[in-house]
């Protein structure tokens, strides 16, 4: 196989080198609007304290002033961070008496979660 790689960059000198492969990707692409939401999904979880709020409710639902004590912040910051996770769809909530208990979504979100563990693991 012949070097198309321009020496004095990173890009190829010509545009395309296995047509054929761009084609059969270009077919499974998904649409931009799908590939946005993955990618603002994939946001939500650039935060610290998300980060420890998820893996503490993959453990056991919980309440905010739980939560807050186990990660020894104020409630109103938990509360903040636990409206962005359910706005994304990545906690649910029900409340029993007075008390408004938060666990994961679903198995997915456990399972999104529990493979970044295993990723980061591989280094």
């Amino acid at each position: 196989m012949t070097d198309n790689l321009d020496k004095t960059s990173e890009f190829c000198s010509i545009s395309t080198i296995h047509e054929d492969i761009v084609k059969e990707v270009a077919k499974k692409m998904p649409d931009d609007g799908s590939l946005e939401r993955l990618a603002d999904f994939f946001k939500v979880f650039g935060d610290s304290t998300r980060i420890r709020i998820l893996w503490a409710l993959s453990e056991s639902q919980m309440c905010v002033c739980d939560i807050a004590a186990l990660l020894n912040a104020s409630q109103s910051s938990i509360s903040h961070q636990l409206r962005v996770l359910k706005q994304n769809a990545l906690v649910k909530n029900k409340k029993v008496g007075k008390v408004v208990y938060y666990s994961l979504k679903d198995e997915h979100i456990k399972e999104i979660f529990s493979q970044g563990f295993i990723h980061i693991k591989e280094k």
